[in-house]
């Protein structure tokens, strides 16, 4: 049994508890559970010829590009790029940025926790 927990966390990512621990402080703040539907559709929502799919694309398993700079931007999709939603820092820096371009205001908690566990499951 010591074995088997011991094994269990070595196994564990580290990035799976800073989320877990994200997710957590904006559940604190959101007014409801964190729906991944709801979270989906905030990521194709359009405002001002712009959308999470103006840069990222259809295919998070593929790579996007900035709409503006012309960057490529590495696939979005934890399953195929395991750099994503591994730093809480990272994430809390790239939400700020990425919801004052596309929807000109900051995301509120409920939209942050929304799309990060659609996100997730990618």
């Amino acid at each position: 049994m010591r074995f088997l927990w011991l094994t269990l966390i070595i196994a564990s990512p580290v990035h799976a508890d800073e989320l877990t621990e994200l997710l957590a402080v904006y559940q604190t703040q959101a007014e409801l559970p964190f729906s991944a539907q709801r979270g989906e559709a905030l990521w194709h929502v359009e405002q001002e010829g712009r959308s999470c799919l103006s840069c990222h694309g259809d295919s998070l398993a593929l790579k996007g590009r900035h709409q503006k700079t012309g960057k490529v931007i590495e696939p979005m999709a934890p399953s195929v790029n395991a750099e994503r939603l591994t730093e809480g820092k990272k994430i809390k820096k790239w939400l700020l940025r990425n919801c004052k371009w596309t929807y000109g205001r900051e995301c509120t908690a409920q939209e942050k926790g929304d799309v990060l566990v659609w996100l997730r499951d990618q």
